[in-house]
């Protein structure tokens, strides 16, 4: 039934995409002869271009195929997804110029097709076929969250990883998953863990596969020997149902080796950073230009805040943390008081949900992060970037150095406003092994496009992360 239903939704994106490549066509046309600006020309009549039209639709669509477009993932982001329809639709619009131009060409049916028009067809072809892909794509994600279109999910494993597991999978419904149970030989069957029961051990398996009628499988258990891991695929198997493994930090850093020399002695490499040279200049100018217009811009807003945290509470409007910044040296974080002034009277702990410290106003302002936009000033200044790992307090670093491999290596870039763990749902009081991945891959895979994909993925999760606190 599930890969019914995913062959009947790719092939709706196809008849979406050549729809929207055609509609495009047809108002870039019309454009054409409407709008004075370049002065309008003879173009003829539309049928003239039904040759044109019919090469466009196949080669974009073809071009999305290529660009795996069709692919029905449960979830690609929309980020990515539009970046590449814009770099297969450009590559297309050449190339149906370049084909259009061999197949007619010294024909009776030789065309002079405007420059503008093609322009026009190129931007509106981008703009359809995306904001048509995400209709299609939330009408699929209401029929998820109803609990059609989804796949039966059993979780191994219900310590810490099978639980943020689970956890995500109630925060993103368009995963298109419905957790049937958990799986622990260190848990009996009949308990419930997160409101999810227990179904059994590792060989019960098999059974319970048949039973629930399971469709895939997520290991979380990633602290088993690779024999362990592969006796549990075994009995995965005997279902015939997909699986996943959530990878341990040895997984994470053996993926990114690579063979050197030494003299011609044969090394082993991991990854090294990747923000290096002239990649660290255009990184902290974008810091500079993306920092001073976001203050500048938000000048009346700050101003705002900073007055209604004055008449909320006593006490000063900013308040300055020391944290832990590039290569471990000590800044002072600022940040809009969300808390009263003796809120640490008892020491340094981690914010929870519902925290009795925080203060009325405190609540909104964290909610919706604003309690983190006086950072601009240290972006500014140099001390902080707009994306990098999230800055700890000395306290903490020292903690985590000890017992988190690979800790102190989120501390080869400066720290940032936001980042790749941040967006990926690992914030407040979440793992601290499971954010060191995240930015240990962050420092490793460092792109400008990663970066501004980062700030566009928190400004939408500003307004849609109900966990924030």
């Amino acid at each position: 039934m599930k890969r019914r239903a995913d062959a009947v939704f790719g092939l709706a994106l196809l008849l979406n995409d050549l729809v929207m490549v055609g509609l495009a066509f047809y108002v870039a046309y019309w454009l054409r002869q409407t709008i004075p600006v370049p002065p309008p020309v003879n173009i003829g009549s539309f049928g003239d271009y039904v040759g044109m039209l019919f090469i466009q639709m196949l080669t974009m669509t073809t071009l999305y195929f290529f660009s795996r477009l069709y692919d029905v993932k449960r979830s690609m982001p929309r980020l990515d997804e539009f970046y590449r329809i814009f770099a297969a639709t450009s590559i297309g619009t050449v190339m149906t110029i370049a084909f259009t131009t061999f197949l007619f060409k010294n024909s009776a049916l030789e065309l002079d097709f405007p420059r503008v028009m093609v322009i026009y067809a190129w931007l509106l072809t981008v703009v359809l076929v995306t904001l048509s892909r995400s209709f299609l794509v939330l009408a699929r994600n209401l029929l998820r969250r109803r609990g059609a279109w989804t796949d039966r999910l059993l979780i191994v494993g219900t310590g810490d990883v099978g639980r943020m597991i689970l956890q995500k999978v109630r925060q993103m419904p368009r995963l298109g998953y419905s957790v049937v149970g958990f799986v622990d030989g260190d848990a009996s069957a009949g308990e419930e863990i997160m409101g999810v029961p227990v179904l059994g051990g590792v060989d019960d398996i098999p059974a319970i596969i048949k039973d629930h009628e399971v469709e895939e499988v997520i290991i979380g258990l990633p602290e088993l020997s690779h024999h362990e891991v592969l006796a549990i695929i075994s009995r995965c198997e005997r279902g015939q149902v997909g699986i996943k493994i959530f990878p341990d930090l040895f997984q994470i850093i053996a993926t990114e080796l690579s063979i050197g020399d030494l003299g011609g002695l044969p090394l082993l490499t991991v990854r090294d950073v990747a923000l290096r040279g002239w990649k660290l200049t255009l990184k902290r100018y974008v810091d500079i230009v993306g920092s001073a217009v976001g203050l500048v811009i938000l000048s009346p807003f700050l101003m705002l805040v900073s007055l209604a945290i004055k008449l909320d509470s006593p006490g000063p409007v900013l308040y300055a943390q020391e944290r832990m910044g590039l290569d471990a040296k000590p800044f002072w974080c600022l940040k809009f008081r969300s808390m009263r002034i003796d809120a640490e009277r008892n020491g340094p702990g981690w914010t929870t949900e519902d925290d009795p410290r925080v203060t009325r106003l405190g609540k909104f302002i964290r909610r919706f992060s604003i309690d983190e936009l006086p950072q601009l000033i240290n972006v500014l200044v140099g001390d902080m970037s707009l994306v990098g790992p999230r800055p700890e307090r000395p306290v903490y670093v020292e903690q985590f150095r000890r017992s988190i491999p690979r800790y102190m290596d989120r501390h080869r870039e400066k720290a940032g406003m936001t980042g790749w763990a941040q967006v990926n749902g690992l914030r407040g009081d979440t793992s601290i092994a499971e954010r060191t991945k995240y930015d240990v891959w962050y420092t490793e895979n460092w792109s400008l496009w990663l970066d501004f994909k980062i700030i566009l993925r928190t400004i939408f999760a500003v307004f849609s992360d109900r966990h924030a606190y």
